[in-house]
Order: C-alpha cells, then structure tokens, then sequence
C-alpha cells in the first residue's frame, strides 16, 4: 500500500495567485521600453545581441536540467530574462563568444550548478558579465554615439559619460541625453527614462517595491556630491537605474525584510560612487551589487522578520 507522506510546516500559511512564470513575464514586459529603444538605436547589433545571449542562455538552461536529470524549466521564463538581462548589460559591438561565455557561466555556473532557480547567491546576469568584463577587456573600446546611421557603421571610439566627469572632460552628454538618446555604452543605456517607465510598472505590478532603488539611487545623488562629484549624472549614467530597478531588485539576491533591505541598497550605493571616483568606472554597479548580493545572507539574519503569534516573555 502507497502512503502519502504529510508534510507539517509552521503557521500563518499564505496562499498567492503569483507564480515565477508570471512575475518573469513582468518583468519582460518592463524590459520592453528599453529593449525597443536600444533595437531602435543600435539596430541589428543589439538584435544580434538579444538573439545569442537569450538563445544561449535558454539552451544552456534546457542542457543543465537535462544532464541533471532534472525537470525542465523553460517555460518559467528566468532563462529569457536572464539572457535578455546579459544583453543589455553589453556594448553594441561584442563577439559572439564573449556572450556564449558569459551566458554559460550565469546559467550552468551561478544559477544551475547553485541547485537552480531561487538557490543562487549571486544574480546570474550580472556574474556572467562580470565574467568577462574581466577576462576579456571587452569594454576598453567604446562604442560612441551611433544615432540613425546606415547599417554597416561600425561606431566611433569616445570616453564614456562616467569618464568625462571623473577626468574632468569636456563634451559630455547632456541630462536629457542621458535620459532620452545617449547612445554609448551598453545598449540598455540608451535612456534611463526608459528604464524608469519599467521599474514603474513593476513597482505597480508589486513584482518589486520601491525600497531598494530608491535607497541606492538616494545613496548615490547624495555620496556623490558630498565627495564633489556631480550627483545627478551619477544616477543617469552607467547603467545605475538598469541596476537599481532590474538586478538588486531580484528576489532570491536581496533580502527579505525592509531594515535589510535599506542597507543592502546602502552598502550598493556607497560601494557605487567609491569604485566609480576612485577605481575604474566600467561595472561598477555590477560590482556593487554583486558585493551587495554577499552581504544577504547576514543582512537576513540580523534583520529577522516577526514571527507570527509569537509571545512575548513578561
């Protein structure tokens, strides 16, 4: 005779309607001003891109699962996100391997190999970009201001927007370049309005609340300009609001309760404005949210959330 196994667990028991495959699809919409821009932008380079790195990483993901015997998870949509994550965080001219590489160690390394799917420590995308910005030196040439150019134009080699203010140059892009048409860099920071039309809509969805990037931006508009740099800039540039919105935000790398999560945006923000002034500005947010994501399994034990019916001693 077959016996169920019953499985007793610790009250309140909370019942939800959300699922993965629903917060992933949300999170693809959100990313659909900014990838619409950037395919507007850069054109057939940030297609390419887009192509690979969500190929790549869905089938390294369907490859995993099946060399480990395990279910195939696919249709929760983290491998499309994740992939389509990757290819924003790169310039418009990249080769191909740089993102097969990257793609592999976010997926099969950081993600699969950590048990799968809210078992990571670390975001997948942003590991496997930080990957190879070390191993390649890919960013050392930058792609510079593409605008509506003919196909087959192959970009022009400039300072990036951090550059300018951290060495003092002239010609930097504008606020409202920055917010509506800087194309230079990674092909997601061709505007950060962009970006904020879908941090708010997730914000809306309550796929994510508003703690964590308004702390890290907040942390950095004011670092920055108590140590004398432009505060502002710091935030339209760089990818910050990509960062804030899409990547420290992930459930399973940020901490659970709101203490927790005002200083793991702290610790990003501030390690954001000291890497970018005094180290090298190229992934700085990817560094510091990476360290951040290190800090989340002490930030979840020092800031415990209440238990329910608990009773409080005399």
């Amino acid at each position: 005779m077959a016996l169920n196994n019953l499985i007793v667990t610790p009250p309140p028991h909370l019942k939800s309607k959300e699922q993965t495959a629903i917060a992933m699809r949300d999170v693809l919409i959100a990313l659909a001003p900014i990838t619409i821009a950037a395919l507007v932008a850069f054109t057939y380079n940030a297609l390419f891109n887009i192509v690979v790195c969500v190929g790549s990483a869905m089938f390294f993901e369907w490859a995993a699962r099946k060399i480990r015997k395990k279910q195939v998870t696919l249709k929760d949509g983290s491998a499309a996100v994740t992939g389509l994550l990757l290819a924003l965080l790169l310039p418009a001219k990249i080769h191909w391997l740089n993102m097969i590489i990257a793609s592999f160690v976010a997926v099969v390394i950081v993600k699969e190999l950590m048990g799968g799917l809210g078992r990571n420590i670390f975001n997948p995308a942003l590991f496997g970009f930080v990957f190879i910005l070390i191993g390649s030196g890919f960013l050392a040439s930058w792609t510079g201001h593409l605008g509506f150019l003919p196909a087959g134009f192959d970009g022009v080699q400039t300072a990036t927007p951090l550059a300018y203010i951290k060495h003092g140059l002239d010609g930097a892009p504008s606020y409202a370049a920055l917010l509506f048409a800087n194309y230079g860099g990674a092909i997601s920071e061709v505007g950060c309005f962009w970006i904020l039309l879908g941090g708010a809509y997730l914000i809306y969805r309550k796929v994510i609340n508003w703690v964590i990037p308004v702390t890290i931006l907040a942390t950095v508009f004011i670092l920055a300009y108590i140590l004398g740099s432009d505060g502002l800039y710091h935030i339209l540039a760089g990818g910050l609001m990509l960062g804030a919105f899409f990547m420290a935000t992930d459930w399973v790398t940020s901490p659970m309760n709101r203490w927790g999560q005002v200083v793991f945006g702290l610790i990003i923000g501030i390690c954001v404005v000291l890497i970018r002034l005094y180290g090298g500005p190229s992934g700085a947010v990817a560094y510091s949210i990476l360290i951040g994501n290190a800090f989340v399994p002490l930030l979840d034990r020092v800031f415990k959330p209440k238990r329910f019916g608990e009773v409080v001693a005399a």
